[in-house]
C-alpha cells in the first residue's frame, strides 16, 4: 500500500510499533531470566505485562477506527531484538550484561518513545483523539519504563560492571 496520505502513514506507523511491541514480547522474559540484578530482572517482567497492555490499546485503536494494520515486521526492532541476543551470547552473565541489558532496552524504549509521539501528532491531525489518548498512555509507560532504567543503572547496575572482580 502506498503511504500517500497522513492516514495511509499512521495505518503503516501503527503496524510498524503493533509488531515492535509483538517483539519485545518475545524477548523480555529472556532478558529477566539473563539478569543478575533482581531490580532489573523485575523492571522487564513488569514492562512485560505493560507491553501486552500496550498491544491491546493498539487493538482497540484498530477497534476504534476499523483501520486494518498491515502484516509487517518492524525491521528496526528486529534490528534491536538482534542486537540484545548478541549480548547474551557474548558476555558472561553478571553485572557487565547487566549493564549492557540495560542499555540495549533503553534503545528499544527511545525508539518506543519516537514512534508513539509521532503516533499521536498523526492522530490528532486526522482528529482521532481517542487513539491519540490511547497512544499517549503507552508514550507515558515507554518513558517510565526507560526512567526506571536509567535509575537502575545510576544506583549501581553500570557500576558494579565497572568494579574489578574480587579474588577468591
Amino acid at each position: 500500500m502506498a503511504r500517500t496520505t497522513v492516514k495511509d502513514l499512521f495505518i503503516h506507523e501503527l503496524s510498524d510499533v503493533y509488531s515492535a511491541e509483538k517483539q519485545i514480547t518475545k524477548a523480555l522474559p529472556k532478558l529477566a531470566r539473563s539478569s543478575t540484578n533482581p531490580k532489573l530482572a523485575e523492571a522487564f517482567e513488569s514492562h512485560l505485562e505493560e507491553t501486552r497492555g500496550q498491544i491491546e490499546r493498539i487493538d482497540e485503536i484498530v477497534e476504534l477506527t476499523g483501520f486494518k494494520l498491515k502484516r509487517m515486521k518492524c525491521a528496526a526492532m528486529e534490528g534491536l531484538v538482534e542486537e540484545s541476543k548478541e549480548l547474551l551470547e557474548e558476555i558472561e552473565k553478571g553485572e557487565v550484561l547487566d549493564a549492557a541489558l540495560i542499555g540495549a532496552c533503553q534503545k528499544v524504549e527511545h525508539y518506543e518513545i519516537a514512534s508513539y509521539g509521532t503516533l499521536i501528532a498523526m492522530a490528532k491531525h486526522l482528529g482521532l483523539n481517542d487513539a491519540a489518548e490511547l497512544l499517549a498512555a503507552t508514550l507515558a509507560e515507554e518513558k517510565a519504563a526507560d526512567e526506571k532504567l536509567s535509575a537502575i543503572a545510576e544506583q549501581g547496575g553500570n557500576q558494579a560492571a565497572t568494579l574489578p572482580k574480587k579474588k577468591a
